[in-house]
Order: C-alpha cells, then structure tokens, then sequence
C-alpha cells in the first residue's frame, strides 16, 4: 500500500509540474489601462502658481514610479515660491477600481484621497472635518497634454454641489 501511495503522489506530482510549466505566466501586476491612468503626471515639472503677494512664483514636482510602476511617488517642492515641501504615493486599487493617494507634508499634514477619471478630468476627493464643520477636499487634473496641464486645489461646503476653487498651479514640463 505505501508504495501504491507512492507511485500516486510521484505521478501527480509530476502531472501538476507539468501543467504549472505550460500555463501562461501570470499577468504582470499594474499592467492593466486603469492603472496606467495617471502616467500623464510622470516626469519633471515647472510648478507656476500665485504666492502670498499674488504675484506669480515657481517651484517645482518630480513624479516618478516604485516598485514595479505600481506606486507614483511625487516629490513637490514649492521654493522659491512657498515654502511648502511635500510628497505623495498613489495607488490604483484594483478591488475598488479607484485611485487612492496619500499626501504627507512639511507643516505635519496628512491628506488621503480616493478617486479616478471623470469624464476628461482626474479628481480625487475627500471628506475631513475641522472645527466641527464638515467638508470636502479635491484635487482636479485637467487639459492635460505630454507637454502641460492645469491642477486645481478645491473645497466644498455643501456636500460637493459646488466647489471653490482655492489654489491654482499651472504645470509645465521642464527640458
């Protein structure tokens, strides 16, 4: 009987590293269009946006990828414009079919936001509360091209039938 056990487990263990040699290997991971969707955001960018005085000032935004391009990583620094120096990492979760980002800063702050396409926008949104006042947060990618686009910093106090816009960067690709 052991050696009928035997001969049992050696065929099928033979049988099962065949079939695991002619299967297709698995997909890679976030090779998939959605996750592909924030590509337009890579690279070196000329951040142009109002200061304190109102006047016009630069800094700058690398974004780039980790772990196997499925992790964008922004590196915003806003000299000389403002101080305000921070970095992001956006996901595309698969399960939820959303974009998620994290966004941590040098003045302690700690955004998460959640979202996708919208027609020919990115937004990604959220919910916080300050104060005790409810209210919700987004930001908006949009008229983008390779070369340019436009990003808006958003807040809405009546559940996002209407939002104001609080902060305008123009992005540029530098050479």
């Amino acid at each position: 009987m052991r050696i009928f056990a035997l001969m049992c487990s050696t065929i099928f263990g033979v049988a099962a590293l065949a079939e695991a040699q002619t299967a297709s290997p698995p997909p890679k991971p976030c090779t998939a269009p959605e996750a592909r969707q924030f590509d337009f955001w890579l690279g070196d960018w000329t951040a142009r946006f109002a200061g304190g005085d109102g006047k016009t000032v630069t800094g700058r935004n690398t974004v780039g990828t980790l772990y196997d391009g499925c992790v964008i990583v922004e590196q915003f620094d806003g000299a000389p414009g403002s101080p305000l120096k921070g970095m992001s990492h956006s996901v595309y979760d698969g399960n939820a079919k959303r974009w998620k980002q994290t966004w941590v800063d040098n003045s302690g702050g700690y955004l998460d936001f959640i979202g996708g396409w919208e027609g020919d926008r990115m937004i990604l949104t959220r919910e916080t509360e300050r104060n005790g006042q409810r209210f919700q947060q987004r930001m908006v990618w949009f008229d983008i091209s390779r070369e340019a686009f436009n990003w808006h910093w958003e807040r809405s106090d009546d559940g996002g039938k209407t939002w104001k816009v609080n902060w305008r960067i123009a992005y540029q690709r530098r050479q």
